[in-house]
């Protein structure tokens, strides 16, 4: 068996991205460049609609230019003589957002458990996009279990997958997408032509990892002494419950594996949206359920890289 130094430093990439990304998050003095993809996202859809012409096709070209644009930017950057490997491995670090998110979490948490309810709203709102101003405690905590458990896959597991499958490269044409889909992907006058192309593609290019997450998820729990029995027919049924085809696996399988509820009324940009019910009815969020979810985000993140890590391994000792 012959294990080739590419394939080394294809392997080596990823473990040190996600080593770097538990231990230091993201660093506030550094500018991140999903920001930069946010502001030519905001430049594109300001010249689509300075235009005449179909706001779908003008998506699509904006999905294309955003992805195809930041594919190659990042290609040119690894490929630098001298400083293309350090450039790739940071690229893949800022990639993934594990460490940041389980951090900003647990800032709102703590929050709730000092008793500044204010302050958790306003912690919460800089990780949703519903609005928090009027929540109370219980929908707090349950605001920030349906984030933390979403976006393990959209943060995390599906940026990873990608640049376990095809380096940085991969990775940030994934981030574009999932950005677009963040800033044009709603079901909002403003958004259903324009939107349509970026909401499409992410649906696709989540697929295999949200029910990745959701399968590691109920893995971890047992290991963790949850009992599982049953719990994937549950997880199933809820997940078709939610308006996107791969949010609803990882919130689903939160819900049913802590044992506590998510969905009901939230208000976004102005208008009341009423969300499936995942999970038991009627059991609240409380500090040990959240505590049990970070827990389980944590190790279920950790245990989806591992296992990537491990098919692509065998898949190359078998070729």
């Amino acid at each position: 068996m012959i294990v080739h130094q590419d394939f080394l430093v294809a392997l080596f990439l990823p473990v040190v991205a996600v080593l770097a990304d538990v231990l230091i998050g993201d660093p506030h003095r550094l500018p991140h460049p999903v920001c930069l993809l946010g502001w030519v996202a905001a430049r594109l859809e300001e010249a689509a609609r300075r235009t005449t012409g179909a706001m779908r096709l003008k998506g699509v070209l904006g999905v294309c230019i955003l992805a195809g644009g930041s594919g190659a930017a990042v290609w040119g950057l690894i490929h630098l003589p001298v400083i293309g490997m350090a450039v790739g491995l940071y690229l893949a670090y800022a990639g993934l957002a594990l460490g940041q998110l389980l951090r900003e979490a647990r800032s709102v948490a703590r929050l709730m458990d000092g008793g500044d309810l204010d302050g958790a709203r306003k912690a919460l709102s800089m990780l949703v996009s519903r609005d928090t101003a009027h929540l109370s405690e219980a929908e707090v905590r349950s605001g920030l279990a349906e984030t933390l458990s979403e976006n393990l896959n959209d943060g995390f597991v599906a940026p990873f997958f990608y640049l376990a499958l095809g380096g940085p490269v991969a990775l940030w044409v994934y981030k574009a997408v999932s950005t677009l889909d963040s800033m044009w992907g709603y079901m909002t006058p403003r958004y259903r032509q324009f939107g349509w192309a970026a909401a499409r593609l992410d649906d696709v290019l989540a697929w295999a990892p949200a029910r990745l997450t959701a399968v590691v998820m109920v893995l971890v729990a047992w290991c963790m002494g949850a009992r599982t029995k049953g719990v994937w027919a549950r997880i199933a049924a809820d997940a078709g419950k939610s308006s996107s085809p791969n949010a609803g696996w990882p919130m689903a399988a939160a819900a049913w594996l802590i044992g506590a509820s998510m969905g009901g009324p939230a208000i976004y940009f102005g208008q009341l949206k009423h969300k499936p019910q995942l999970g038991p009815k009627r059991l609240d969020w409380d500090t040990e359920a959240t505590e049990r979810l970070m827990r389980l985000v944590l190790l279920s993140g950790l245990a989806c890289a591992a296992l990537v890590l491990g098919v692509l391994g065998l898949t190359h000792c078998l070729v």
